[in-house]
């Protein structure tokens, strides 16, 4: 296993220097906590609607769906009738496709009830424990719509929560290194890279999006 300053030198190399390289780096969002569960839901459903579409086509909707859905308050996204939510489904100044639609509904209501379960949907989101961050991915999988596999990371990433990545120079890297002795998606090897993780931030002293992002200049064919 190499050590993260070996990464962190071979990163260097490949940006242009170690001012470049820490140009690069994604910060957690000191704000999180005051974001609220309305701001939480436009964003985890952008997502969700970005995901295998092209992310510009749901950008340039989203002031629509913004006004069709109030604003996303959870609970009067919840208080839509029927016939309000069948309209929704149909408009074409939206996204017509019905399955997501359906998770803006899905997932108000899992934010409602994270909030009834810790008080406060978003301080739970702020004060969740990165060394444990694959905990909260199973989380949004199970408790939320559309939120498995990269979505609900990425998710997270888009609102600032520290969380690394499982992108494809992550896990080649990993897998190169012969780091995992299972599936990259498997609860053993989540659990192998949440543990390494924490070995290069007790190295480093970085964010665990600034290590995953730096693995990911480490290697492929993202040179300068």
């Amino acid at each position: 296993m190499e050590s993260f300053a070996q990464i962190w030198q071979r990163a260097a190399e490949r940006k242009g220097g170690d001012a470049a390289l820490q140009a690069l780096l994604p910060h957690a969002n000191p704000n999180l906590a005051k974001m609220s569960d309305g701001q939480l839901l436009s964003s985890m459903s952008r997502q969700v609607f970005r995901s295998g579409m092209m992310w510009r086509v749901v950008d340039n909707k989203w002031p629509a769906f913004e006004e069709a859905f109030w604003g996303f308050e959870p609970t009067k996204v919840l208080m839509m009738s029927p016939e309000q939510r069948d309209k929704r489904a149909s408009d074409p100044a939206l996204i017509r496709h019905s399955g997501k639609i359906q998770t803006i509904f899905d997932n108000a209501q899992m934010l409602l009830d994270l909030s009834f379960e810790h008080g406060s949907a978003v301080q739970w989101l702020a004060d969740f424990d990165s060394r444990n961050i694959i905990e909260l991915w199973q989380v949004l999988k199970r408790q939320g719509s559309r939120l498995g596999g990269n979505t609900g990371p990425y998710w997270l990433r888009v609102i600032g929560k520290d969380t690394f990545l499982l992108t494809n120079d992550v896990v080649g890297y990993l897998q190169a290194h012969q780091l995992l002795d299972a599936a990259p998606t498997s609860k053993k090897a989540m659990q192998q890279t949440q543990a390494l993780f924490n070995q290069w931030q007790d190295e480093s002293g970085l964010e665990m999006a600034q290590i995953s992002k730096v693995i990911s200049c480490s290697v492929g064919d993202n040179r300068v």
